[in-house]
């Protein structure tokens, strides 16, 4: 393979089990994936990595104990290295939360770090691991430059109609707010969408985090994540919005402290409460088609979630010209798409003769492709 390592830019993606890292070259003026690794299974024992080439092509599928992420980017990064034979001359992050100093994407440095870390309070499930990733992959490339690609930064022009809870003035100052997230799963869709872009959008990322954007003119003007990505429509293992009683209800009957709290709304909540454990849509689609009325509830409890949502974003916007789903579910279960769209139809929102929706898309999520663009425009800054 003939690379030019000058021009090679690593992204980073890590999620909760699992990190991808995508090895791109540009060509004619857009990012092009010359190499393809995950990890899956971090943390739990059975770990899997995966290498694969521009074409899909698996090079290595090999099973691996991976106790951590940084376990995880350091096998990974060193298995892509084998099949590269140069290294990059930068590494992307996506980073999910920065806290209300950093919504912008730009390089690491020592102050960013440090503002991160000061940071963490916001996302201690996310912050501190991204900290840990970027220290590693600044050990494993110590001549790339590495860029921080913040979730949150495709919602920092939302109006502050938007981003305010009803909560003291000296909390706002204190960054209490609504941030949003999947910013780079967004920042793809209107990249692709380009000129083609309609003035009044609705983005569906829909996979084990979920969540929901309105766009117009291609800015995010409300988003249904709001200070962390527990908030907004249930998810895999996250609760989604609750009422404030509730966790004061349970602070003071069950006793929970705030990590007792943090622990059950983000991995005992969600699909997960609703099911008795099963956080797979495709799984509990199968169940809810055998008759099990669990499953079927979790699944219609999730889509009315998110038709609540189309419905609210739709009046906000004045209205709709499309909407957008992408993420695991959205791209891949057709029957949730059915399930959100029925009842939309005062939106426009029709089923056609071949089985299709108007006014309704579906298109991957390149979260990967636009942390290489960023660090490219970046490093040419």
């Amino acid at each position: 393979m003939h690379v030019n390592a000058g021009d090679l830019i690593l992204a980073v993606n890590s999620g909760s089990s699992s990190l991808k890292i995508q090895l791109f070259q540009e060509s004619n003026g857009e990012e092009t994936p010359i190499l393809k690794g995950s990890a899956d299974g971090v943390g739990k024992g059975n770990g899997r990595l995966h290498v694969a080439d521009a074409h899909s092509r698996t090079l290595l599928d090999e099973s691996y104990t991976l106790p951590t992420q940084t376990h995880a980017l350091t096998e990974t990064v060193q298995a892509l290295l084998k099949f590269a034979h140069a290294a990059p001359a930068c590494v992307g992050h996506r980073v999910v939360h920065g806290g209300p100093h950093l919504r912008r994407h730009q390089r690491v440095t020592d102050d960013l770090l440090k503002r991160l870390e000061a940071a963490k309070h916001f996302a201690p499930l996310h912050i501190p691991a991204a900290i840990a990733l970027i220290k590693e992959a600044e050990k494993l490339l110590p001549t790339a430059a590495q860029y921080a690609c913040f979730d949150t930064a495709f919602h920092a022009q939302m109006p502050e109609s938007s981003r305010r809870f009803a909560l003291p003035d000296e909390l706002y100052r204190k960054g209490v707010e609504r941030y949003g997230f999947h910013g780079l799963s967004y920042e793809s869709i209107v990249q692709r969408l380009g000129d083609r872009i309609p003035p009044r959008m609705i983005c569906a990322h829909l996979g084990s985090g979920a969540s929901l954007a309105a766009v117009r003119e291609g800015i995010s003007i409300d988003t249904s994540m709001g200070l962390t990505p527990t908030g907004g429509i249930p998810m895999a293992t996250r609760s989604g919005d609750l009422d404030p009683g509730v966790p004061i209800f349970l602070m003071r009957t069950e006793k929970l402290d705030a990590d007792g709290l943090e622990k059950l709304v983000n991995h005992f909540a969600g699909l997960t409460a609703l099911s008795g454990g099963e956080t797979d849509m495709q799984q509990l689609e199968a169940r809810a088609k055998r008759g099990d009325q669990t499953a079927e509830l979790a699944i219609d409890i999730f889509a009315t979630a998110v038709r609540k949502y189309i419905g609210a974003y739709a009046a906000e916007l004045g209205g709709l010209d499309l909407l957008v789903f992408t993420g695991g579910i959205g791209e891949h279960s057709a029957s949730m798409r059915e399930r959100i769209c029925r009842g939309l139809e005062f939106l426009g929102i029709d089923r056609a003769a071949n089985g299709e929706f108007s006014k309704v898309a579906v298109m991957s999520s390149q979260e990967e492709v636009q942390i290489a663009r960023h660090c490219r425009d970046l490093m040419r800054q």
